[in-house]
């Protein structure tokens, strides 16, 4: 399971994070992306060697994430099992019905095998 879908099931936690320039947060987390922003409210935020700040609202962007602590009561077993869960979709070969590659459909450019276009042709001996 990859983190950044753990962190979605976190809606309502109130978390901890720092960030990569020493900065410590801590709120109830709103809604996480998949690129692991953060949106989170009733928020105090602590800049290092300076007095906490409290906002309603905040938003973290993803890579200035160092670590996030989670709370003590949270209860990882259920959290984790739930996704483990979910079956896989499987997918079919698909079979290929023209000659050449994807993108057009034809073989080679243009739709003629075997011709590069209308240049001197080929050189013959008489």
């Amino acid at each position: 399971m990859k983190l950044v879908h753990f962190l979605m099931k976190l809606t309502s936690e109130t978390v901890q994070i720092e960030l990569k320039n020493g900065t410590l947060i801590k709120g109830s987390v709103i809604s996480v992306s998949p690129s692991m922003n953060i949106n989170l409210k009733a928020v105090t935020m602590t800049i290092r060697n300076r007095n906490p700040v409290s906002l309603d609202f905040l938003n973290i962007r993803g890579n200035n994430i160092r670590l996030i602590i989670l709370p003590d009561n949270l209860n990882l077993d259920s959290m984790l099992t739930d996704s483990l869960s979910k079956p896989k979709i499987s997918s079919k070969p698909v079979a290929k019905t023209m000659t050449g590659s994807n993108r057009g459909g034809l073989g080679s450019r243009g739709g003629r095998l075997g011709t590069r276009g209308r240049g001197r042709g080929q050189a013959r001996a008489f």
